[in-house]
């Protein structure tokens, strides 16, 4: 444990080398980080009454490569983005888990009772008491600890703000209590089993691997129950490039019948070919099988299982691009993920609102200002949200002007890919 008196020595005006890694170089960025941790301290020592803590951060990701491929057992490519959630936390020798996170009441999770309680699904004390109740199911220590959480991964951004607060909090039981001997990749597993089990959300395993290992990461899905996680040695600051996510806005509200119809209509064509998902077959058995399939499958299927093809197939590439630090390749890949998504997958605005089309706007706004020069593509699941765009330094305060003119002020927000995960603040 350290004294805050100490950390706040150590943290100085936040240009120590630890938080260049998290944050980036900009003086007047760091500072404010500085001050977030500090005003956070505070808090801390104010509501819990003890200075002696630990420092954690855990950040938000975002899908680069493989759009709805994880549903299909694909690849995926995706990366810590630096917008994080950070906590101060202290061990209080007993058995009550007290959080308080900034904007919301303190609420507690009582470790004598780990049963799953489907009235507490959907909560922030669900996914607490489902990671303490799986640690220990795996033999790993639990035991009661007071944080202090202020997050920054804005929700409904498509940057993953659960994820990052479950790896957050396997992160904190983990170097509280057991040494930080929980690897990356196991506290993600960890974080998804909570969310499916104690939660009550079926969720893939993405997000919350992403946000724990941090950088870029590949993952395979061919095997779902052992995933192959794959963390790249690739520098994102040195690229010259912002990555910038925009939200669009529009109605997300009864899209639930847009995003169940990709895994459905995937998985027909899968079973028309003898298979389960589109993993088991290839193109060549997609367009031999197309003349006996249409009418049983409809040609949007189609469509869709010639993406899923060409984007796990892509993801490899843009991989293999990013290991020999070829990043104008990878930035064409970005675009011809991004293009597929929009012809073969279409789901860049839903079929019942042809009049709402956020996405496909700022998806225009981006070719006409980054053609040649960056990428762009939809991010997420899509229909409505978010897009995502590498964009040059020197064209970046035009981009933002542009989207934020039509889509409103503090709608983009300007990121790195950040090479730590979830973790504990070594300063």
């Amino acid at each position: 444990m350290n004294k805050i008196s100490e950390l706040i020595q150590k943290i100085g005006n936040g240009s120590n080398p630890l938080f260049t890694e998290l944050y980036g170089t900009n003086p007047s960025a760091l500072q404010e980080q500085a001050n977030r941790y500090l005003a956070l301290m505070k808090e801390f020592e104010q509501v819990y009454g003890t200075d002696e803590v630990e420092l954690f951060s855990s950040p938000g990701r975002t899908e680069i490569g493989g759009n709805h491929t994880d549903h299909q057992y694909g690849r995926v490519l995706a990366g810590a983005v630096n917008l994080d959630n950070i906590a101060v936390a202290s061990k209080n020798n007993s058995n009550i888990i007290r959080i308080k996170s900034e904007g919301y009441p303190e609420f507690q999770v009582d470790l004598s009772d780990l049963s799953i309680d489907e009235s507490q699904f959907y909560t922030s004390g669900s996914l607490v008491k489902g990671i303490s109740a799986r640690l220990k199911e795996m033999g790993y220590q639990i035991g009661g600890f007071d944080a202090c959480i202020e997050g920054r991964v804005p929700k409904g951004s498509g940057l993953s703000s659960s994820a990052s607060f479950e790896v957050l909090i396997g992160a904190i039981i983990s170097h509280l209590f057991n040494d930080g001997k929980l690897d990356p990749v196991e506290n993600a597993l960890v974080g998804q089993w909570a969310e499916n089990n104690y939660f009550g959300k079926p969720c893939g395993l993405m997000d919350q691997t992403a946000c724990s290992v941090g950088g870029f990461i590949t993952i395979d899905f061919e095997d779902p129950q052992k995933p192959i996680v794959k963390a790249l040695d690739f520098d994102f600051q040195k690229t010259g490039y912002a990555l910038v996510i925009t939200d669009t806005g529009g109605n997300h509200a009864d899209l639930n019948d847009e995003y169940a119809s990709l895994p459905t209509e995937m998985k027909s064509v899968a079973k028309e070919l003898g298979k389960d998902v589109l993993r088991q077959v290839t193109l060549e058995d997609v367009v031999k099988g197309i003349p006996g399939m249409r009418e049983k499958v409809g040609d949007r299927a189609l469509l869709r299982a010639f993406h899923f093809q060409g984007d796990n197939a892509r993801v490899v590439e843009q991989v293999a691009a990013l290991e020999r630090g070829d990043f104008e390749n990878f930035l064409k890949m970005v675009v011809a993920s991004g293009f597929s998504s929009y012809m073969y997958n279409q789901n860049i605005f839903p079929v019942n609102n042809v009049q709402e089309q956020g996405i496909s706007l700022a998806l225009a706004l981006s070719d006409m200002l980054l053609k040649g020069k960056g990428a762009w593509r939809v991010h997420g699941g899509g229909f409505a949200g978010t897009i995502q765009a590498f964009v040059p330094l020197d064209l970046i305060d035009t981009y933002v002007a542009t989207l934020e003119h039509v889509f409103g002020e503090g709608k983009c927000h300007k990121l790195f890919i950040r090479p730590k995960g979830s973790i504990k603040l070594e300063l």
